[in-house]
C-alpha cells in the first residue's frame, strides 16, 4: 500500500454526530495506521467542534490529528481530486469535483461508504460498481457490517487491549472520573450511558430506576434528553456539570466528550443506551451490555434494519434471554413508556448473561477485519 496515496473524504452532517464521528474516526485511522494523506470535507464544522475541541468553526483549511480538514460549502474550490474519494452515506461531492475526476488522468478510485447494516442483502451488494451514467467514472459501493463479506467496522488497532486494561485497571478509571469531575462510582451503584433521540419512554426509564432496588447513576451528555430531564426533576434545562437526585437514581449531566474520552465512559458503564451508527459501533466495542435506538426513518423504513441486527445479535441465546432482549430493544425504539416500564424487569434479569453475551459478542466482529483497513486494501487494488 503506497504511503503517498491521496484521499478526499466527504461527509455531510445529517442526524448531529454520527456521521462526522465515522468519517473522523475513520480519516484518523487512515492517517494514523496507513501513512495516508486524507483531506477531510465536512459542512458542519458546528457538529464537528463537539466531538472534537480543536476544531474551529468557520476556518476554510486547518489541520487536527495529521488530518487536513476543510469546510465543504459554496463555491467549492478548484482543488485536484485525490487518488481515492470516499463520499460517505451517499452524499454526493460537488459536480465541480465529480467533473475534474473524469478530467484527472488516472481516474481516482471513487468510493461510497453506506450506512451500516446487518440486513441479508448487504453481502451481495458490497463491492459492487456503479458506472457513471455521463462521464467516465465507476463508483463503488462500500458496506460496513458485521459479518464475513462485508467491509467490517472501525476499529484501531490495539482497541481491545486498551480496552481491556482500562476495564482491569482501578487506577485508570479512577483518573477518568476524575478528568470527567465526576466522583468514583460507589459500591454496589449502576453505572449507565444515556445517549438518545427525544422520546417519551426516557421518563419511564428514569421512574424505574428511581423506584428500583438498587442505586442508579446515569450519565447524559448536555443536551440530550432535556424534555424527559425537565419534567422527571421538575427543572430548568441542566447545565453540564448538574447533578440531579431522585430516590435510588441520581443523574449526572457532562459536555460533549471527544471520541476518546467517550469511548472509556463506554468502558466504564455497565449499561450503555446509544443511538445512530458511530455511538452504535463503539458500544459494541466496549464489551458492556448496550441498547441501541435506531435513527428513525420515514415510513418506518429503520424497523426491518433494526430487526436484522437483532436477530444477529440474539443468535445462540437461550430463548428466553433473546425474547427479553428483543422486547426491551422494541419498546425503547417504539418509546412507548408503557412497553418499556413492562419490558425492563426481564430484560435486566439477564444482567450478567448479558456481559457475557458483550464480551463473546466484541471478540466474534474481530474476526471480520477492520473497515480503515479493508476500504484501504479495497482502494488500493482499484488503483493497481
Amino acid at each position: 500500500m503506497s504511503a503517498s496515496r491521496s484521499w478526499d473524504i466527504f461527509c455531510t452532517v445529517v442526524d448531529n454526530y454520527g456521521d462526522i464521528g465515522v468519517c473522523w474516526r475513520l480519516a484518523r485511522q487512515l492517517v494514523a495506521a496507513h501513512g495516508l494523506q486524507v483531506r477531510l470535507w465536512v459542512d458542519d464544522l458546528a457538529s464537528f467542534h463537539k466531538i472534537c475541541p480543536e476544531i474551529v468553526p468557520g476556518l476554510d483549511t486547518q489541520r487536527s490529528r495529521g488530518v487536513e480538514v476543510r469546510w465543504w460549502r459554496e463555491p467549492f474550490p478548484a482543488v485536484r481530486p485525490a487518488d481515492v474519494v470516499i463520499e460517505a452515506f451517499a452524499c454526493n461531492p460537488p459536480a465541480s469535483y465529480i467533473a475534474a475526476m473524469a478530467a484527472r488522468e488516472p481516474k481516482p478510485a471513487w468510493i461510497n461508504l453506506e450506512y451500516l447494516s446487518a440486513e441479508n442483502w448487504v453481502q451481495g451488494c458490497h463491492a459492487l460498481p456503479s458506472p457513471h451514467p455521463a462521464l467516465p467514472l465507476v463508483k463503488y459501493f462500500f458496506f460496513p457490517g458485521f459479518v464475513p463479506g462485508t467491509g467490517g467496522l472501525l476499529a484501531e488497532r490495539g482497541l481491545a487491549q486498551a480496552r481491556d486494561r482500562f476495564q482491569h485497571s482501578a487506577a485508570e478509571q479512577a483518573g477518568y472520573w476524575e478528568a470527567l469531575h465526576l466522583p468514583a462510582p460507589r459500591a454496589g451503584e449502576l453505572q449507565v450511558s444515556l445517549f438518545c433521540y427525544p422520546h417519551d419512554a426516557v421518563g419511564a426509564l428514569f421512574q424505574l430506576w428511581a423506584a428500583g432496588a438498587e442505586p442508579v447513576r446515569c450519565l447524559v451528555p448536555e443536551g440530550v434528553a432535556q424534555d424527559a430531564l425537565a419534567a422527571f426533576f421538575g427543572t430548568a434545562d441542566p447545565a453540564a456539570g448538574a447533578s440531579l437526585r431522585k430516590d435510588q437514581l441520581e443523574v449526572r449531566i457532562f459536555p460533549f466528550l471527544e471520541q476518546d474520552a467517550y469511548d472509556r465512559l463506554l468502558w466504564a458503564c455497565e449499561l450503555n443506551f446509544v443511538r445512530g451508527e458511530d455511538s452504535f459501533v463503539r458500544a459494541q466495542w466496549a464489551a458492556r451490555t448496550l441498547v441501541w435506538q435506531i435513527y428513525p426513518q420515514l415510513e418506518s423504513a429503520h424497523w426491518p434494519k433494526l430487526e436484522a441486527f437483532l436477530d444477529l445479535h440474539c443468535e445462540g441465546l437461550p430463548q428466553a434471554m433473546a425474547k427479553a432482549t428483543r422486547e426491551f430493544w422494541r419498546a425503547w425504539n417504539k418509546g412507548d413508556a408503557d412497553e418499556v416500564e413492562a419490558a425492563w424487569p426481564a430484560f435486566w434479569e439477564y444482567r450478567i448473561e448479558l456481559r457475557m453475551h458483550a464480551i463473546a459478542w466484541a471478540r466474534n466482529l474481530a474476526q471480520t477485519g477492520d473497515l480503515a483497513n479493508n476500504l484501504a486494501q479495497f482502494s488500493e487494488n482499484l488503483l493497481k
